[in-house]
């Protein structure tokens, strides 16, 4: 029983989802073997094996993979597929775009937003935006499975000596090609990895004020800047902001939210946090069901006066 995990990178370095990726398949059990494919990516295959716990590394190097496209992955991956027992993805926007395609061409279920690894058969996953969890048995010769990250704590980037094996890339898919992309540039820390967010909702009320009260928040605390859906769907944040079940999970060890009543799909992407800080002058708020501390005030004073105590 061999686990593969596809793991994310920028050809050059691994990025944290696939560590956290990694931790859950050790748990199916068997060995775990790591694909990176990509186009000049030799870094980014010696950066995963060095992770601990990683037996081999497959190295598929190409043109055709260079983006990552879902088409020419898809393909990549299923030359390989019948190797293993376990098809790991985090999820993603790119494992959730990939995973599904494997297994509807492997014909088999796939099991999404895995939290936890009772067995190699047998894992749970959130339901109801999380209001409950499902325990899910498959009976599938290979299982292929997207990991929330926050459910598992991330194997260690170095201490692994693992082979890395090159692998034929496939060809270029005929029915699509890269365009183009933009990419949001941020100073701050990414969000999903972030150890401290703070975030604002509708009640900030312009991009001007979310900016205004919030950037000083973040800024004395190094936080990342979060967004409820609706300050987002609003304008008053940049979509990749947006925090929920629609948007990003996040489960870092600080989270601050400004203004943010708390509905279900926010809630969703942020209750797993360690430490919840609640800004609302409403005291009814769902966030403070929550909270580890609630502050029922004003957020355009209350946010100002704890940035000079900070």
């Amino acid at each position: 029983m061999t686990s593969l995990v596809i793991a994310e990178h920028d050809n050059a370095s691994i990025k944290g989802a696939t560590l956290n990726t990694v931790a859950a398949a050790l748990q199916c059990g068997g060995d775990v073997h790591v694909l990176v494919a990509g186009a000049n990516a030799g870094a980014a295959a010696a950066a995963a094996a060095q992770i601990a716990g990683v037996a081999k590394v497959l190295h598929a190097d190409s043109d055709a993979l260079a983006h990552g496209l879902a088409e020419n992955m898809t393909a990549q991956i299923l030359g390989v597929a019948s190797n293993y027992s376990h098809i790991l993805f985090a999820a993603t926007a790119s494992g959730k775009n990939i995973a599904p395609r494997v297994a509807a061409k492997l014909d088999v279920g796939q099991i999404s937003d895995v939290t936890k690894v009772n067995s190699p058969d047998t894992f749970e996953r959130p339901i109801y935006a999380g209001n409950a969890i499902a325990t899910v048995q498959s009976s599938d010769a290979i299982k292929v499975i997207t990991v929330r990250t926050t459910g598992f704590d991330p194997a260690a980037a170095t201490g692994g000596a693992a082979a890395v094996d090159s692998v034929a890339a496939v060809s270029a898919s005929a029915q699509v090609t890269f365009v183009g992309s933009e990419i949001a540039k941020n100073d701050r820390p990414e969000l999903t990895a972030a150890k401290i967010i703070v975030s604002g909702g509708r009640a900030l009320g312009s991009n001007e004020k979310f900016m205004e009260v919030m950037t000083p928040l973040a800024d004395k605390l190094g936080a990342a800047m979060g967004a409820s859906r609706a300050a987002v769907d609003a304008g008053y944040a940049p979509n990749d902001w947006q925090v929920g079940q629609t948007g990003k999970i996040v489960a870092p060890q600080l989270y601050v939210a400004c203004g943010i009543s708390g509905a279900i799909q926010h809630l969703a992407g942020m209750k797993d946090s360690k430490v919840i800080v609640a800004i609302n002058k409403d005291p009814e708020a769902p966030i403070f069901s929550v909270a580890d501390y609630g502050l029922e005030a004003d957020l355009f004073t209350a946010v100002p006066e704890l940035v000079a105590a900070l």
